[in-house]
């Protein structure tokens, strides 16, 4: 009994043992609350760095050096992949690239001029997706119709590039706010926008990524000129091919790299343009529990897709079949790795605390020997000894753990408006919406890292109390009460 009641007379006797409890409390709460903003911005990156890529990706290897027989349409491949009952969806992309300049400025001219880098083309990504946007509505309102007279319509599930990845919510303004010049009907992204050209042969639409759209001083309608080269197949030269493209609209998916450098088409304009050399390069895949099945379905359609001859059987094969986190596996490694050493590092503020309180017990020690000496006489053991001094490292460890996970749990709850008014009050802007592409500092609390942060914080405690403690317990009796 008397272990705990002096140890708690002794913690607030002197004000310097609240030193060791406050820095508990700030190592706690800074552990908790830069960490749970490392984990937000781990989530928050590992969605940016996905971007526009579905759960799995099917790369069928189409060069003559292959040796295969893959083949050139995505029908096949697409009917065995939809076969599979844990597959949701599935669709086909043909990706490409490009040179764009806006209209009167011809590419082959430019190229041939070699003119200042004010009038040099853009090189961009050329995405020609699937979306089955008339089928979506129609088909539905047909099945109704003939229900109605009696006649039964199979249940067709439409699937398509919204099926799979998120180019819906990028031009919906879900992803990652609204966008500059969002398209007139999200589901129908490529119909002809109202303010078009109407002399001429009709152009393909095309969706232009936002901050493309803002450096080419881009209007919804403005003609996009579009150009790339393509192997003929009879010489055997790579020519210029050029077309005229209207620009449909804007999308933003909070992706740098595709929102500056990426064009949206129709998959059968782009393997038009391309004069057929290609219809299609990867495969979408939405897995129904991508969290539960990712590794089996994947190694499944690899073998599967192998054998029918749809995929290469060779070295390569592996690799043409691939989650999105393999894909993306070196910069989701790095980014857990700095979390990783945010938290090593941060630790060290646990370590400082803990060399905090084992200085001030060994102070302690020296200035109580002689209350030490009378405890001892009265027939304390120096077991109990020993456990008071420890119990002086337990309440700082308590009330300062306890303090720092509510500061550091509020802290990383109210993240945001703190920023704000921080920024305000200092008049400097501490987080740049505009480089992380977030509208707000994310941030995630997890109940279990909170729990191992508190526990680590009574270890760190009664570890460097434990060498003050062991010092007052081997104390003599008769010297420590001669002490003055």
């Amino acid at each position: 009994m008397y272990r705990s009641f002096l140890s708690w007379r002794y913690l607030f006797a002197r004000r310097t043992n609240l030193i060791g409890m406050v820095g508990i409390l700030v190592a706690v709460a800074a552990l908790i609350l830069i960490l749970s903003i490392m984990t937000g911005f781990l989530d928050a990156s590992r969605d940016a760095v996905r971007g526009s890529l579905a759960d799995i990706i099917i790369e069928p290897n189409q060069g003559v050096e292959a040796g295969s027989e893959v083949p050139r349409d995505p029908y096949e491949l697409l009917h065995a992949v939809r076969s599979d009952e844990r597959v949701q969806a599935a669709t086909s992309q043909l990706i490409w690239a490009g040179l764009i300049t806006q209209r009167g400025k011809k590419l082959d001219h430019i190229l041939a001029s070699q003119g200042s880098t004010a009038n040099n083309p853009i090189l961009v990504q050329l995405v020609g997706i699937d979306t089955a946007g008339p089928l979506r509505v129609t088909w539905p309102a047909l099945q109704a119709a003939v229900r109605t007279v009696g006649g039964i319509l199979p249940d067709l599930h439409v699937q398509d590039e919204f099926d799979t990845t998120r180019l819906l919510a990028a031009l919906t303004g879900e992803a990652s706010g609204p966008t500059l010049a969002p398209v007139e009907n999200p589901l129908f992204p490529f119909a002809p926008p109202s303010r078009r050209p109407r002399r001429g042969r009709p152009k393909a639409s095309v969706l232009v990524g936002e901050q493309l759209f803002d450096i080419f001083n881009m209007r919804r309608g403005d003609i996009l000129q579009i150009g790339t080269i393509v192997q003929d197949p009879e010489t055997g030269e790579w020519p210029l091919n050029n077309r005229e493209f209207v620009v449909a609209g804007t999308f933003r998916s909070g992706q740098n790299e595709a929102d500056m450098g990426r064009i949206y088409l129709d998959r059968g304009e782009l393997s038009d343009f391309l004069g057929h050399f290609r219809d299609y390069t990867q495969v979408l895949v939405a897995a129904r529990d991508y969290e539960h099945d990712a590794a089996s379905l994947t190694a499944d359609l690899r073998r599967d897709l192998a054998e029918r001859g749809l995929i290469s059987e060779g070295p390569r094969g592996p690799y043409e079949v691939r989650t999105w986190e393999e894909f993306r596996v070196n910069l989701l490694g790095a980014i857990e790795n700095e979390r990783v050493l945010m938290a090593i590092m941060l630790s060290l503020v646990l370590v400082v605390a803990g060399f905090t309180i084992f200085a001030i017990l060994s102070m302690m020690v020296s200035e109580k020997r002689r209350d030490i000496g009378i405890l001892l006489a009265l027939g304390a053991t120096p077991r109990g000894i020993r456990q008071m001094f420890l119990f002086i490292a337990f309440w700082d460890a308590l009330l300062g753990s306890l303090a720092g996970a509510l500061l550091g749990t509020w802290g990383a709850l109210r993240i945001d408006p703190l920023e704000r008014a921080l920024s305000r009050f200092f008049g400097v802007e501490i987080f740049n919406r505009q480089v992380y592409l977030f509208d707000h500092i994310p941030s995630i609390v997890q109940p279990l890292a909170v729990a191992l942060i508190v526990l680590g914080a009574f270890a760190c405690a009664l570890l460097f109390a434990a060498i003050p403690a062991w010092r007052a317990s081997k104390l003599d009796p008769l010297a420590a009460l001669r002490y003055e």
